[in-house]
């Protein structure tokens, strides 16, 4: 079976161009266009670790204040825009602390971190925050690349036989265009919920349609045969 990939580390481009504190407004301009990147990691020391991130925005700033009166700048934008755009270096320009994300961290929580942060990529630490690698947008959406009957081997493997390892007759799990189908009768339906948010955490699923239901209820073992009367308590032939 493919390897699923779990894990930043999986999916990261290791090949990354960052500054350092003092590289220069236009050296910082001239690299974003080389490398075609809207955004570069700032780093310090030999074991360049990420201190900061410069992005496009933050040398747009120069640009932004160029043609206004500082003394009707809105306070919203305050200092920290004004700071930026008389700045020169990274160590001025760059947004510090910068978000980050350790290699081992999941997909999931990646995503997550760039949903809250609202950034497109990331760059990505290792020990003591030294830069390893950029993991993006894009590189977090490859998971759902992965082969439907990949991802079916999983559920059947991972889930179903582990859930429900006696089952009479097997579960059918379908996988089309990332959509896991589950059909087939269960001991226990409240085990439903549960088989869906599982299934439903596997990489590469797009969505679940779960479609298990119980066990068939036994007939009465003899229908025509009429009820047993109930002898009252205490009744009985005396001797």
């Amino acid at each position: 079976m493919q390897r699923t990939p779990h894990l930043v580390s999986d999916v990261m481009t290791g090949r990354v161009v960052a500054v350092s504190r003092d590289a220069t407004f236009k050296d910082i301009v001239k690299t974003l266009r080389q490398w075609e990147v809207s955004a570069l990691p700032v780093v310090e020391g030999e074991r360049k670790k990420v201190v900061g991130v410069v992005s496009e925005a933050d040398l747009l700033r120069k640009e932004e204040f160029r043609d206004r009166d500082p003394g009707r700048t809105p306070r919203l934008q305050g200092l920290s825009g004004l700071a930026k755009a008389d700045a020169v270096t990274a160590q001025d320009l760059m947004t510090a602390p910068a978000v980050t994300v350790r290699a081992t961290a999941t997909l999931a929580q990646a995503a997550r971190i760039m949903a809250r942060a609202g950034v497109k990529r990331l760059p990505v630490v290792g020990d003591e925050g030294a830069l390893v690698g950029i993991v993006s947008r894009a590189d977090l959406l490859t998971v759902f690349m992965r082969d439907d009957e990949d991802i079916a081997e999983e559920v059947r493997d991972e889930i179903i036989a582990r859930l429900f390892p006696e089952l009479r007759e097997p579960i059918q799990v379908e996988v089309h265009d990332g959509v896991v189908k589950l059909t087939g009768r269960i001991p226990d339906t409240t085990l439903v919920p549960i088989t869906t948010r599982l299934v439903r955490g596997v990489e590469g699923v797009v969505d679940v349609d779960c479609a298990l239901v119980g066990l068939p209820r036994r007939p009465a073992l003899d229908p025509d045969l009429p009820q047993a009367t109930r002898r009252p308590w205490g009744a009985g032939t005396i001797t």
